[in-house]
């Protein structure tokens, strides 16, 4: 009876470390959770909005926050919704990010709940859709919020819960995103000590997350290149300027950039010219010729050093056929750099929240992500949540950005532990 006495002693305190651990709390209630994040996504998805137009996705994010009883603040960055939920015991004050833009596509998807919502973009008629996972973003975020609203007592420190708009890029000529979300305080009052953002992708199996530390994702310029010459008829070239044989000097130029000109052993970049624009018809050359493009890279000092040696690049093989180039760039995104010392202390709890082998490191991504400009202010941590079937084929899965983009539903529940998990260990 004795040595029985002494097993049970030595197991009391294991068994009671079980009951109170962070994944005993929200296990059960992020289970229930599920099927009201998979209908607030269904929500999402059927009425998106675009970017800074989003504003009945506000009004039904700050109504759905209310109702967990969270202080509420709306309007930041436009459309930016911002809810605050301070735990019962001691503790940091960490963030967490959703994006809830939408993209001007026009769905091909038979799903009960597909968009057929319509809008102008540009000036054009387009179809509207969540065709990067936003509306999965804003779902997950929302039941990150339920779960430990009903734990709040439990909860250690504070929790900010940004809800951000035109992810995607403001529309031309306004400002917007986490640029602006950032400016207008949304990691002040509280003074947040650390943020996280997750990403659904499309090619990442359901129920993994993958991540980087250090550059993870990559920055996003996009430039335009005015070509001034002087127009003429095509079967008298030396009359005029032709502009277009210039832009095309100017191209060949910019691959030299990277290929002959930046260290690609600290990191890779890319330079791309998505459109030329110029001429009307086959014997006119044109006074103009406009270049449009996007310029990729995974350090903030090489995007600067890239940016200028456009502009010389651009200026000099215009000058030097006589004519004129006016260069212009706009920062999109910054890299997205994950912050080491927080990635390694919010490994483990990454592991905890789904199992050590579903969290993998990854490479380097050149798309782009807002998320940087976070970084720039505390320490972020962006990571990826599987959006693709068990056992799919990554090659075969509909990309991101495209009409046809799908997400599996059943990995909404990684991205919520993966926060719940970070909030009760206090990952700062």
């Amino acid at each position: 009876m004795q040595k029985i006495r002494i097993v049970l002693l030595t197991l009391l305190p294991l068994t009671t470390l079980a009951q109170t651990s962070p994944a005993s709390k929200y296990t059960q209630l992020v289970k229930d959770e599920i099927p009201q994040v998979v209908t607030w996504r269904r929500y999402f998805h059927q009425n998106p909005e675009l970017s800074n137009q989003e504003v009945n996705t506000a009004k039904k994010i700050a109504e759905i926050l209310r109702s967990f009883g969270l202080e509420v603040q709306t309007g930041i960055a436009k459309n930016g919704v911002k809810a605050i939920l301070k735990g019962g015991k001691p503790g940091p004050a960490i963030a967490f990010r959703a994006d809830i833009d939408a993209l001007p596509i026009t769905e091909q998807n038979d799903l009960p709940f597909a968009s057929k919502v319509k809008s102008v973009f540009n000036g054009q008629p387009v179809g509207v859709m969540h065709a990067c996972g936003h509306d999965a973003h804003t779902a997950i975020l929302l039941g990150t919020a339920e779960v430990l609203s009903k734990l709040k007592k439990d909860v250690p420190g504070t929790v900010v819960f940004l809800f951000q708009p035109a992810e995607e890029g403001a529309p031309e000529g306004e400002s917007g995103g986490a640029k602006l979300m950032v400016e207008e305080g949304a990691l002040e009052n509280p003074k947040v000590e650390a943020v996280y953002g997750l990403h659904i992708f499309s090619n990442v199996e359901a129920g993994t997350i993958t991540y980087k530390a250090g550059s993870f994702m990559a920055s996003a310029d996009f430039f335009s290149i005015k070509i001034k010459g002087k127009g003429s008829h095509g079967a008298n070239p030396w009359l005029g300027n032709d502009p277009i044989v210039i832009a095309a000097q100017v191209i060949e130029g910019l691959q030299h950039i990277v290929s002959r000109q930046e260290d690609i052993t600290q990191a890779p970049a890319i330079i791309t010219v998505g459109a030329i624009n110029g001429g009307v018809r086959n014997n006119i050359i044109p006074d103009n010729c406009t270049l449009l493009g996007t310029v990729r890279t995974f350090d903030n000092k090489v995007q600067q050093d890239i940016q200028m040696r456009i502009k010389r690049t651009a200026e000099m093989i215009a000058a030097s056929a006589g004519a004129t180039a006016e260069v212009n760039i706009e920062t999109k995104a910054l890299a997205t750099v994950n912050n080491p010392a927080l990635v390694a202390k919010a490994l483990p709890s990454l592991q905890a929240a789904i199992g050590k082998d579903n969290v993998k490191e990854t490479n380097w991504k050149t798309v782009a992500e807002d998320f940087s400009f976070y970084g720039t202010k505390v320490p972020a941590f962006f990571f990826f949540i599987g959006g693709m079937p068990k056992g799919g084929d990554s090659a075969k899965a509909p990309a991101h950005h495209t009409a046809d983009f799908f997400i599996d539903e059943s990995g909404f529940d990684t991205g919520i532990k993966a926060f719940c998990q970070l909030v009760f260990d206090g990952v700062k």
